[in-house]
């Protein structure tokens, strides 16, 4: 109730889907779609790709003005059956379940990755407090995504620069895809770096891990003119660090 109340008194100015096509890649990224998991049934793979693909068409040519906001979950909407969204993998207190609209998160993931090589401001995000899953195949920094859970963990991100944006999303045949875009280059480019990675012991017996994530400012040429702090991760590992990662 009070997201709701926020969205509708709030003074955020909302940018919207607009036909116009903005020509200049900013950040681009691509995940897979289907990976398979130990012990998580691939129909709940298939259903997030279904989910994917409505969440998409939702939000693909989202246009920012300067001072406008793009917030995830006002794009979407609440995920319903009655819109087509189906059971997916959703993670509830670092274990697995079935939930409708489940699976949403890695577009929210590749969306925030997009944002951490923009100038444009992410000013509500979320992170998992487990680790899940080993890093077989990771390829992004751990603790780089953002977790979304209608309506109390959104993703949002202002423009706060001169320059319009627009958010592109498209599921592939294999890949979800996504890029931002803009009218004209910027000055610089940015590089997302991890620092400080930890894998600690605890007294109860478990592991927790930690890391911190920092943006590398650079001038078209690559020169490095300086560094942005972004994150702190902290999670508790539902897995040994200990043991080789079991078989899928």
């Amino acid at each position: 109730m009070r997201r709701h109340l926020r969205w509708i008194l709030g003074r955020q100015r909302l940018g919207a889907v607009r036909p116009e096509s903005l020509g200049v890649e900013v950040a681009t990224h691509a995940t897979p779609l289907m990976r398979r998991l130990r012990g998580v049934d691939m129909r709940l793979q298939e259903g997030k790709v279904v989910n994917l693909h409505l969440a998409t068409a939702a939000m693909n040519g989202w246009m920012l003005a300067p001072g406008e906001v793009f917030s995830f979950w006002r794009a979407i909407g609440r995920p319903t059956p009655r819109k087509g969204y189906r059971p997916g993998m959703i993670l509830i207190n670092g274990t697995l379940h079935a939930g409708t609209g489940g699976g949403l998160c890695q577009l929210s993931n590749l969306i925030h990755w997009l944002t951490l090589h923009t100038p444009l401001t992410v000013i509500e995000r979320h992170r998992h407090n487990y680790d899940v899953f080993p890093d077989v195949d990771r390829v992004l920094p751990f603790g780089s995504g953002a977790t979304c859970f209608y309506n109390y963990g959104d993703l949002v991100i202002r423009n706060t620069t001169s320059r319009p944006f627009q958010l592109r999303v498209e599921v592939g045949e294999t890949d979800l895809t996504g890029g931002w875009y803009s009218d004209r280059p910027g000055d610089v480019t940015y590089r997302v770096v991890e620092r400080a990675h930890i894998i600690r012991g605890e007294v109860w017996g478990g592991f927790t891990r930690h890391n911190v994530l920092v943006r590398e400012v650079l001038a078209r040429d690559g020169t490095l003119l300086g560094e942005e702090f972004m994150l702190e991760n902290h999670a508790i590992m539902m897995y040994s660090p200990l043991l080789p990662p079991a078989p899928v």
